[in-house]
């Protein structure tokens, strides 16, 4: 029932095409004539032939009508054609002879190219008509008679995502791919597409079309089932008589980052009819993460050739139009196994966990790891308080402020600000302890830092905020968020912004924070190298990025020791080699790291437990030098 009921719908849109084509047609043929013949014989016979309507093209022939009613049948179905299109060119008499020059467009269906040729129509007065002198050569200038269409597929083997090294991130996996050999099928081939259709609920116009247009000692794929849905259905399959399976490995088992590389299945009736793109049955379809992102890319766009065909042999006989098709590619990411595999490491123990890694001097994503998280939603997209973490950003306003790192902060347990009311976890009620303002950064004391509101101006967070990629609208391929910060109309919302409990930012936006004091320069982030836009159509125009925004070097000298205060003596200190960065809190159960080792600059959100171990047990596994 499903299958019957999406038929109509298949059809009511090719019906309507064909429609409008030849409400356009019907315009250009009638307005070419102001005599009645021989245009009348011409308008009708191509008329006829574009609607459908044989019996009125063939009565417009000297031909035998059911040859002339057969032949424009099969050549529709020979070119698996959605519809045809013709513009009459000239008309010219020489006494009872004429002829008739044309152009003809013919859509070859959803999954190929338009096909343009310029065809001829003789005529000839029968009597006192003006009649088409039929012969296949009417159809088109090179087909005889003993010929017909075709029309010969090559499609590509999908293309795999690879790491920056260009190995693949993915494994192969073998897809079953069902089709036949027309040849094989005799008369035959209805029974079959009925059995067929049946079982697998693809169209079955749409099977017989593509059996019916193809070389008949060629396989034609029709329809491809991942390992478990084609054992659940081998039984039927192997009980249609004509029907063979062939294994067919595609890279499409996503190696770590699985959820960034994305996943694929076989093409499926759904997914064909929704994409209507260079996909046909036998290729693979991504599902999400870059695979979809990139589909047009790692599928390429079919071969496609319009031949004639010898009736009695089957064989070639002549290329009327050739299309190679665009070849695919593999996605190149930035990637680092060797640091994907730390980051999978580090997190492993957590219950909840986000690690972003990315190249502290270009922002290129290294790794992206997650446990009880999405990789894309939650690393790359999440909204997530920033917490004590965007201390960092507000010490850049603050330092251009003059704000002297040594200067002496009191960090008591509850403060209010502007009738804010900030509370420093884990110390005891009524105890105070006091420290330098590098000191307090260090720690993450709330109280301390929300006390600095009054020594920043609003737009000079804001600009500072905004400096570190806050807002900022830099592009990946997959979902990502650059962060968020509200308008600060009062002190209140100043020490909630410096306390970061009125900012959102992602994961992936803290890393590019770490990578900018690092480096030196806020760059935006990069995933994917080549190509150079997910849109093929885009392939030659630049992917507009925010500008590389250099860090002010004296901001950059005092926060280098402060960040280094941040690291020392915390669990992210655990591996090999100085570590530099912030732990902070995010409300009652997220904990931050945001920081940096060698060349590598990390942020690690965690839920109920501590960020920092986390980054410590990358930082072991990676064994990065300082």
């Amino acid at each position: 029932m499903r299958a019957a009921a999406r038929q109509p719908m298949r059809r009511a849109r090719r019906t309507l095409s064909a429609t409008v084509t030849l409400a356009v047609a019907c315009t250009t043929l009638t307005g070419c004539f102001e005599e009645p013949s021989p245009h009348d014989a011409v308008r009708d016979f191509l008329v006829g032939w574009q609607t459908e309507d044989y019996d009125l093209a063939a009565g417009r022939t000297d031909g035998d009508p059911a040859t002339v009613r057969k032949a424009l049948s099969d050549a529709k179905l020979e070119l698996d054609a959605a519809s045809f299109r013709f513009k009459i060119k000239s008309v010219s008499m020489n006494g009872g002879e004429s002829r008739a020059d044309f152009h003809a467009e013919v859509d070859l269906g959803e999954n190929n190219p338009l096909w343009q040729y310029d065809g001829m129509l003789p005529l000839h007065l029968v009597g006192d008509t003006w009649k088409v002198r039929w012969s296949p050569s009417v159809l088109h200038p090179e087909l005889k008679e003993g010929q017909r269409f075709a029309v010969d597929t090559e499609p590509k083997p999908r293309q795999p995502v690879v790491d920056r090294t260009s190995d693949p991130l993915q494994t192969d996996t073998v897809l079953y791919v069902a089709g036949v050999y027309p040849s094989k099928l005799g008369d035959q081939a209805e029974e079959v597409v009925a059995e067929l259709s049946k079982v697998t609920e693809y169209a079955q116009d749409r099977l017989l079309s593509r059996i019916r247009s193809s070389p008949p000692d060629k396989f034609v794929p029709l329809v491809t089932f991942g390992r478990q849905r084609y054992q659940s259905m081998k039984s039927k399959l192997d009980a249609i008589s004509g029907i063979e399976t062939k294994p067919q490995p595609q890279p499409v088992s996503p190696d770590a980052p699985r959820q960034i590389v994305g996943s694929v299945s076989a093409l499926t009736p759904e997914t064909e009819q929704k994409l209507g793109g260079p996909q046909r049955a036998g290729d693979s379809v991504g599902k999400t993460g870059l695979q979809k992102a990139y589909q047009d890319y790692l599928t390429g766009s079919t071969e496609t050739k319009v031949i004639t065909l010898d009736l009695k042999t089957g064989k070639e006989v002549a290329l009327l139009k050739e299309w190679p098709g665009r070849q695919n590619v593999s996605v190149k990411t930035t990637i680092d196994r060797a640091i994907q595999a730390a980051a999978e490491q580090a997190v492993a123990d957590t219950d909840t966990s986000a690690l972003v890694a990315v190249q502290r001097d270009t922002s290129e994503i290294r790794a992206v790891a997650t446990k009880g998280m999405h990789q894309e939603k939650d690393a790359l997209a999440g909204k997530y308080p920033a917490g004590t973490a965007f201390s960092i950003v507000a010490a850049d306003a603050l330092i251009k402020n003059r704000m002297d790192t040594k200067q002496r902060l009191s960090c008591p347990q509850e403060r209010t600000v502007g009738g804010a009311k900030f509370v420093q976890t884990g110390q005891s009620t009524g105890t105070m302890s006091s420290g330098t303002f590098q000191d307090n950064f260090a720690k993450g004391c709330v109280t301390a830092l929300a006390s600095l509101a009054r020594r920043v101006k609003a737009e000079d967070l804001a600009s500072s905020a905004k400096a570190f990629g806050v807002g900022q609208p830099w592009r990946l391929p997959l979902k990502s968020f650059s962060g968020s910060l509200p308008e600060l109309s009062s002190d209140a919302d100043k020490a909630k912004a410096i306390a970061g409990q009125n900012v959102e930012v992602s994961p992936l936006g803290m890393a590019l924070v770490a990578a900018a004091i690092s480096s030196g320069t806020w760059h935006p982030p990069v995933l994917v190298t080549e190509p150079k836009s997910p849109d093929p159509a885009a392939e030659t125009v630049p992917v507009t990025q925010p500008a590389p925004v250099p860090v002010n070097p004296q901001v950059r000298a005092a926060l280098l020791p402060m960040m280094r205060a941040g690291a020392a003596g915390t669990p992210a200190q655990a591996g090999k080699g100085k570590v530099s960065g912030v732990t902070a809190t995010a409300g009652s159960q997220y904990t931050w790291f945001v920081g940096w080792q060698g060349d590598v600059a990390i942020a690690v959100l965690s839920k109920n437990y501590d960020a920092a171990a986390v980054a410590g047990g990358f930082f072991s596994a990676l064994g990065n030098p300082a």
